[in-house]
């Protein structure tokens, strides 16, 4: 690490919060500069990624401004691949102030256009081979950088029963939990998506709550390790970031609020149990939709519930809802068998 990237340090750092006697919480500044940096200085190391060299990344969010930080500290050229759906005008400028050459594709769909992005990339590759492509998707790296995460949290906290995340590209969640399953056999994971993602077998459709969730389904979510899986719609995340905000002081992001909302369930259920839960993303980049009086006043009222609706088939549900699976550590295609026999990619709305 350079003298010039001491300070990028605090924001992947968590400070940890106690939300319940049995909840606490890993609260994050900007937590994906953890698997960021981690690829890129492997990427260097083996030689992947050169003395100002070019990096290319599909992105949706802080994965985004995490590499974009590192490769204006170090001195790369830095290309976005993004949604027109997605991509916000402050977020957008803050890329480009770093250096960043932000690509947005058109989403007509309003799923993220994901393998559009991702045709864009491949074509930007086969014209520039020595562009390194992080592939936060798919590389393993992603889940080993979490291996801070899992020595920070036992340092801090000890003994963990349960540990609950929100899944996008799946490192965060299934990388920290493998790493503690390695010191707690029993530990349990939960994992957090939003409907209309097809991450655990849903229908892909338009999602409103973003951070989370995914139109292709990334080789670092690993299905077998889950034990239950919720899925939170967009009303009950922001209703929740609120309570955090309330309540405790925390100025989460939506996302966070999905993974508390699920996480303070599962203490309330589970009184003896140490659980603690992944909240990846501050609120600022919010303020004008989720915190903003104005821009919720557009939505419906907020009928929100205590407890998630158990499923015994996998579906879409509105954005007030709250539903749950027991996914029982198995494996996509084991479960989808058990409905219908389709594919992910087959299953669209």
């Amino acid at each position: 690490m350079s003298a010039g990237e001491d300070y990028l340090r605090a924001y992947e750092t968590p400070r940890f919060a106690q939300l319940a006697p049995n909840l606490n919480a890993a609260c994050f500044s900007l937590m994906k500069l953890m698997p960021a940096r981690f690829m890129v200085d492997r990427a260097e190391a083996s030689g992947r990624l050169k003395r100002g060299g070019h990096i290319i990344e599909t992105t949706s969010g802080t994965f985004g401004l995490a590499i974009a930080m590192l490769a204006a500290t170090r001195g790369y050229a830095l290309t976005l691949v993004t949604a027109s759906s997605l991509i916000d005008l402050k977020l957008k400028r803050r890329l480009e102030q770093l250096g960043a050459k932000v690509i947005a594709i058109d989403d007509p769909q309003g799923d993220g256009n994901q393998r559009g992005r991702l045709e864009y990339l491949h074509k930007t590759l086969q014209n520039n081979p020595d562009t390194y492509w992080p592939r936060q998707y798919d590389s393993p790296e992603n889940r080993l950088a979490y291996a801070r995460l899992a020595d920070l949290v036992v340092r801090s906290l000890g003994r963990v029963d349960c540990l609950v995340g929100c899944v996008g590209t799946g490192g965060s969640l299934c990388g920290t939990g493998g790493f503690l399953r390695e010191l707690f056999p029993d530990l349990r994971m939960i994992a957090v998506d939003t409907h209309r993602s097809m991450l655990f077998g849903q229908p892909v459709g338009r999602r409103i709550l973003r951070g989370l969730g995914n139109s292709v389904l990334p080789d670092n979510v690993r299905h077998e390790m889950i034990d239950d899986i919720h899925w939170v719609g967009a009303l009950p995340a922001y209703a929740m970031a609120h309570g955090l905000f309330r309540d405790h002081g925390l100025f989460m992001g939506p996302t966070s609020g999905a993974a508390a909302l699920v996480g303070a369930w599962f203490a309330r259920q589970n009184p003896e149990a140490s659980t603690v839960v992944i909240m990846p993303d501050e609120g600022h980049r919010h303020s004008d939709t989720v915190y903003n009086p104005d821009w919720l006043a557009g939505l419906k009222d907020w009928p929100i519930s205590l407890e998630p609706t158990v499923l015994k088939r996998i579906h879409p549900a509105e954005e007030t809802a709250w539903t749950r699976f027991p996914w029982d550590r198995r494996t996509l295609s084991g479960v989808l068998a058990e409905f219908d026999g389709s594919s992910p990619a087959e299953r669209q709305v």
